[in-house]
């Protein structure tokens, strides 16, 4: 990225935080500062304030943020809105006082409509009701792009947004209650496995439709678009108030298909009941990536791929789960 101050990861011990930082030292980069929870509270402000002032950084991957499946988002919602937007805040408000010029922003899909049109353009932000089960996470991240749009209006900065679609891959949650829907299943299918369950209840109807990327995809994808001019990023934003680019695989798949898919993967062959009395969530959403295509980037890991290396990962893991 043509940069010799610091590059700080915020979030660098999730799924997507830990494959930014992978990514970043493939690339040869030393430079890369990370802070655990127990050295640095993101929710505190004072303390965010002091860690920037007391650092020479110069670029941020935001990748810190409470995540969670339907589950966890219909339990806690105001965990999710709030923790999510103070982290935001706090960071980017610290980075431009200290005068940090770049920022990535990772949002979500989930900030699009419901019912939007397929596949899914960044045009289709705040054009109708977001899907209610996961609402105030999704707030969360659209005061995020408004956040970024907001500083580069008024001050120049050069801070970009960008909102992947569903993700996978190491270091992802498997919690029991907790996680999305592929570490979720890899979980409850293992398990099965292992006990010789004759079932395994999958929420919903298995009709809708998801799209899905492995993380390490888009940490390559996080990498490349801070390393491009921001000239050439402008060309292919919609607007500076629509400046965000969608992040996706490209390809869709049924709930039924994966649930199929994954059974295949962990070696599960019970049978899968789908249950009808639990939320399905959106119908489809499906993510429109063409603008980052034309900027030179695209997926390299299929899906079948990816959840090889996620299951071997959860084995790998298995025994520190709660």
């Amino acid at each position: 990225m043509n940069d010799s101050g610091q590059i700080y990861v915020a979030g660098h011990k999730g799924m997507v935080g830990s494959a930014i930082v992978r990514r970043l030292q493939s690339q040869g980069y030393g430079n890369i500062i990370t802070c655990d929870k127990s050295e640095l509270n993101l929710k505190d402000q004072v303390a965010v304030q002091h860690f920037f002032e007391q650092r020479e950084i110069t670029q941020v991957f935001l990748a810190a943020a409470k995540v969670g499946g339907i589950h966890a988002n219909n339990i806690y919602p105001a965990d999710f809105i709030y923790d999510n937007l103070i982290i935001e805040c706090n960071i980017i408000n610290a980075a431009h006082s200290a005068n940090v010029n770049k920022i990535l922003f990772l949002g979500s899909s989930c900030i699009y409509p419901k019912l939007s049109e397929q596949p899914i353009t960044e045009e289709a932000l705040l054009t109708g009701a977001l899907e209610p089960t996961n609402e105030p996470y999704a707030i969360a991240k659209i005061a995020g792009i408004k956040l970024c749009e907001s500083y580069n209006r008024q001050f120049g900065r050069d801070y970009r947004s960008i909102m992947p679609t569903n993700l996978y891959g190491p270091g992802d949650n498997y919690h029991k209650d907790e996680s999305h829907v592929i570490p979720g299943l890899i979980r409850r299918f293992h398990e099965a496995k292992e006990c010789d369950a004759g079932s395994v209840a999958v929420w919903g109807s298995g009709k809708v439709y998801r799209e899905f990327l492995f993380s390490e995809d888009l940490a390559d994808a996080c990498c490349y678009l801070m390393s491009i001019p921001k000239e050439k990023y402008m060309e292919k934003i919609v607007s500076p108030m629509c400046s965000h680019l969608n992040v996706g695989y490209g390809e869709d798949i049924t709930i039924k298909d994966l649930a199929l898919e994954i059974a295949r993967v962990v070696g599960y062959e019970g049978e899968i009941v789908f249950d009808k009395s639990k939320p399905d969530g959106t119908p489809k959403k499906l993510l429109d990536s063409s603008r980052l295509k034309e900027l030179g980037w695209s997926p390299s890991t299929s899906l079948a791929e990816g959840l090889v290396v996620a299951y071997q990962d959860f084995l790998n893991n298995y025994d520190k789960l709660s």
